[in-house]
């Protein structure tokens, strides 16, 4: 009994001396936490439960004790490395106290980190024995103060994982337990940053933002680059708000933002569309002294130009310059971009030209912006000289390249062109991607090559593509063109198992098939499907559902529609309408165009000059000239005057006819009735003349050009030097290219070309 009686006392004498030695407290903490548990206690129970369990093992006499405790003769064992074999060392490990004294041999060896680390490491291997919280916080001190910071990151890792899968501390303690082993080494902070930045690289971001203003309350921040790195993540993410209350907790913070903290919050704001925030911490910065680099300017000039706001982004582009922030390609990429977009081509040319004379040379990006928005307006030469020309500077063509050209050879209906390409790009190793699949798919089925879309469609699948809205689009516009009304449903009810929400244009491509089929119980499930699945109808799907009543001789059933739409506040305009004509015409579906235009009047609408020009542009697009010229005269004879759309449009549906004279009576009204012809206009007559061999008037018209003030760009010079290389003129294709070169514009020197971007 009495043996018993000094074995407690004793281990309760060590209880205590461990505790001291750890610097573990049990008082309550004074410091402020937003935290469950102010300090981390839950082993003291275990202490205690486990005191008696360790001395029914081994009941120590005060001889006994000796042999097992001897901290020196431990620490020897441990140098010399010969823990493999020694009885004391099993015995310590057999031992409830065991994590315990584990903690305290690491800590008598701080003074050899990698020896710390190895025994630490070996510990770990041992029958039933997991390193308390404080072991892996006093090993995480010592490495961090020793300069192994690699191995701090694995450790607390390691400890993070055991937290955040429930086996040691919660994440929130983990950071208490830190704080409460600090002085297992010299105070240092380091290592709280290297917590926090763990935290973040493992994802745990609400962890890492509760730890920073945890570490706050201690007056322990985490440097400015982590607390970047955490802001880089919630924007990675879209997490609008954790990125901005972050940032406002940096600064309240007192940490200092650098140029990259605004930039990170700049791009996300400007991809994200709030502008107006992005602008004030543009401004913000620049009042605190921090000077905006490239990538402020980049992320800017990006974020207005997509949202349509050329001035301010050019604006900013200036602003740019003045500080002698240089542009880069990225920056000039930017800027064509939005103009392209925009359909001003020649500004986008003019800083083509720039971009080369301050010494930069296009990239792939540059090329690959030209060869889409050729494709997309249908110029099919110009998509081939930018394609030729890339191969021309060493530039392969990637994937997105690839699509552009093929889709604009499937505007122009050379479907066998088109398929070449495809191939071609599967033997240099281009693979397709899912907007390949979609251009495919879409080009296949305009071109009335149901079968064959199909057929892409499954190869896609197979490949492991995951069809998006754009390919589930393109197929069910093909079912609908070839009266397939089931399998276009059956199409809608794959997106809907594969959680692809059709969009309301979709609904309304689908709903106008039935509607003109007259099939309105099924177009009227549709709508309600619709609608069950929280997508609202719009004035397209009122404007199908009414026109399609009207002309079925169903007159109240239009009307109620046109009072649904009331009701809900949906009013067609004739915005609304000219949109919708415009939108028809581009997919191919002129007398679906025509028949809403004739409709507007029933909806109490007169079409005004955005209704005809939409309809009149789109009749000129799709060939239909005698019904375009039908639309003209209809428009003057009730007043309206056509604006400079209307008579380029016509003007070059004409010369594509082969009217030349036509052309040239429009040409004539236009300067009789005080309209200045425009870029153009003067490229559709120039190129339209000499492609219908009328050179010299074409000619004529260049020199016109020139003397009204009007600068021709790359795509008139172009016309008329290719044609003259045709009919061998060497002479005039010399004088052309030169005035090229004075102009600053770069010379065409290719039969095929269209512009040349040799740099």
């Amino acid at each position: 009994m009495e043996s018993i009686t000094e074995a407690t006392l004793f281990y309760l004498a060590m209880l205590i001396f461990v505790r001291g030695l750890l610097g573990i407290t049990f008082r309550k903490s004074d410091r402020v936490s937003h935290f469950s548990s102010p300090t981390y206690t839950p082993l003291i129970p275990f202490f205690f439960v486990n005191n008696f369990l360790c001395l029914f093992r081994y009941p120590f006499s005060t001889n006994t004790s000796n042999t097992f405790l001897d901290a020196n003769s431990i620490k020897n064992i441990i140098r010399e490395e010969k823990w493999e074999d020694d009885i004391r060392i099993a015995r310590l490990f057999d031992s409830a106290l065991a994590p315990l004294w584990v903690s305290q041999i690491l800590l008598a060896l701080k003074q050899d980190p990698r020896l710390v680390l190895r025994f630490f490491k070996w510990a770990k291997t041992q029958t039933d024995f997991y390193h308390t919280a404080e072991g892996y916080c006093i090993v995480a001190h010592i490495l961090f103060y020793s300069r192994m910071y690699s191995d701090t990151y694995d450790v607390l890792k390691e400890l993070v994982t055991l937290s955040n899968d429930k086996k040691v501390l919660p994440c929130s303690d983990v950071l208490d337990v830190l704080w409460s082993t600090r002085n297992a080494c010299k105070p240092g902070y380091g290592v709280f940053d290297a917590l926090f930045s763990v935290l973040i690289e493992m994802g745990l971001l609400k962890e890492a933002s509760d730890c920073f203003l945890r570490m706050r309350s201690f007056r322990v921040l985490p440097k400015a680059r982590s607390c970047n790195y955490l802001l880089h993540r919630f924007s990675k993410l879209g997490d609008k708000n954790s990125s901005l209350k972050f940032f406002d907790d940096m600064i309240e913070s007192g940490i200092v933002p650098t140029v990259y903290t605004y930039n990170i919050m700049i791009d996300y704001l400007c991809k994200d569309g709030d502008l107006n925030a992005a602008k004030r911490l543009f401004t913000q910065m620049k009042d605190i002294g921090i000077d905006p680099d490239i990538v402020t300017y980049n992320s800017l000039i990006d974020g207005i130009g997509k949202h349509g706001e050329l001035e301010d982004m050019v604006s900013i582009y200036e602003e740019m310059k003045k500080s002698k922030c240089l542009p880069d390609v990225v920056t000039y990429n930017t800027l064509i971009n939005c103009f392209c977009r925009s359909g001003r081509m020649a500004v986008a040319f003019e800083y083509l030209h720039e971009m080369k004379r301050s010494g930069l040379k296009p990239n792939l990006i540059t090329y690959s912006i030209f060869i889409d928005v050729f494709a997309k307006e249908g110029m099919l030469q110009g998509a081939i000289k930018f394609f030729v020309d890339m191969r021309r500077v060493g530039l392969a063509p990637n994937e997105f390249a690839y699509t552009s050209l093929i889709d604009a050879h499937f505007k122009v209906s050379k479907v066998d062109e088109a398929l070449k390409l495809v191939k071609e790009m599967l033997e240099v190793g281009v693979k397709l991607n899912v907007v390949t699949y979609a251009t495919l798919v879409n080009g296949l089925c305009n071109a009335g090559n149901i079968k064959e879309a199909e057929e892409v469609f499954r190869v896609m699948l197979k490949d492991g593509i995951v069809p998006n809205l754009e390919v589930y689009t393109a197929l069910i516009h093909g079912y609908i063109k070839s009266k397939r009304l089931v399998d276009a449903l059956n199409i809608l009810e794959q997106m809907k198992e594969n959680n692809i929400k059709p969009d309301t244009l979709l609904y309304g491509v689908v709903l106008w098939s039935f509607c003109s089929d007259k099939k309105f119980e099924e177009a009227k499930v549709l709508f309600d499907k619709m609608k069950g699945l929280g997508i609202e109808g719009n004035y397209v799907i009122y404007t199908i559902f009414a026109d399609a009543y009207f002309k079925a001789g169903k007159s109240v059933e239009a009307q109620a529609l046109l009072n649904e739409m009331q009701e809900r506040g949906i009013s067609p305009t004739v915005v609304t309408y000219s949109a919708l004509i415009d939108g028809l015409c581009r997919l191919g579906f002129v007398q679906e165009a025509m028949d809403h235009f004739h409709s507007m009047p029933k909806m109490g609408l007169q079409p005004n000059v955005v209704a005809y020009t939409a309809l009149i542009h789109g009749l000129c697009r799709n060939k239909c000239l005698e019904a375009a010229d039908k639309m003209f005269n209809e428009m003057l004879g009730k007043g309206i005057h056509p604006d400079k759309i209307v008579y380029t449009s016509l003007i070059d549906g004409n010369l594509k006819q082969g009217n030349i004279q036509d052309a040239l009576d429009l040409r004539r009204r236009m300067t009789v009735i005080g309209l200045e012809l425009d870029l153009h206009a003067y490229t559709a007559l120039i190129c339209g003349l000499s492609k219908n061999g009328q050179v010299p008037q074409a000619r004529s018209f260049f020199d016109e050009m020139i003397e009204k003030g009007v600068k021709p760009d790359e795509v008139v010079f172009s016309c008329l030097i290719r044609k003259y290389q045709e009919i061998g003129n060497l002479e005039e294709v010399l004088a052309l290219q030169n005035e090229m070169m004075k102009r600053g514009l770069t010379t065409v020197t290719s039969d095929v070309a269209v512009h040349n971007m040799q740099t």
